[in-house]
């Protein structure tokens, strides 16, 4: 029994490791330059022993790719949370895209995250961008969107979420409520929908994800 048990122990340990070292990883993504930290920054940043590191990654790079794939793969989860149980497809991707940019309100790290990682965010394999571009898709197979692309559709989008984050600082949690509701709104406008109902879709209530 002690054996399995020191196992257990050890592995419980390594995880808590790296769990740490992704933490600071993705602390120092949300600030301008923090990919140019030291090794030793990390991992003084992760509380860890400077070796440590070495059992886990092989240079920072695989390090920050990490990080990077769980807090995009964290904001997919939530998107998931949003958009279940709604039926209609242009409402499911309004819903992404408002979510989205409110993350400055709400996860301001996973904001700070995305908007400095800019195009990688947007040809990632998790998070937001494969999500909107499999709404942009059923919307489109519904009638609900008229576009030729899906993939440019996916640009379109990208860019104006990532635009709408970069003037984030300092306003308001009303005004970047706004903001976001603005850009998901001109978004299916762009992408065949009315005025109207654009609006109407975009001022539907949104559950509430919690603040960090």
């Amino acid at each position: 029994m002690t054996e399995p048990v020191a196992v257990n122990r050890l592995e419980r340990r390594k995880a808590r490791t790296r769990a740490a070292l992704i933490a600071a990883a993705r602390t120092l993504l949300a600030r301008d330059g923090g990919t140019e930290a030291s090794i030793q920054e990390i991992t003084d940043l992760a509380d860890v022993g400077f070796g440590s590191f070495y059992n886990h990654f092989t240079t920072k790079a695989e390090l920050f790719d990490a990080a990077v794939a769980e807090t995009l793969e964290e904001h997919g989860a939530l998107v998931d949370q949003v958009t279940q149980g709604i039926e209609d497809p242009a409402e499911v991707f309004a819903a992404g895209v408002r979510l989205t940019v409110r993350l400055f309100r709400t996860h301001q790290q996973l904001a700070q995250i995305i908007t400095n990682t800019g195009p990688a965010y947007l040809k990632s394999s998790t998070g937001l961008a494969p999500r909107a571009l499999r709404d942009i898709q059923h919307a489109l197979d519904a009638d609900r969107f008229d576009v030729e692309d899906p993939v440019v559709a996916l640009a379109c989008t990208g860019g104006a979420i990532l635009g709408a984050l970069h003037i984030m600082e300092g306003r308001s949690g009303m005004e970047i409520d706004q903001t976001a509701d603005e850009v998901a709104r001109n978004m299916l406008r762009m992408f065949g929908l009315s005025s109207e109902e654009a609006r109407e879709i975009v001022s539907r209530p949104l559950p509430d994800c919690g603040t960090r």
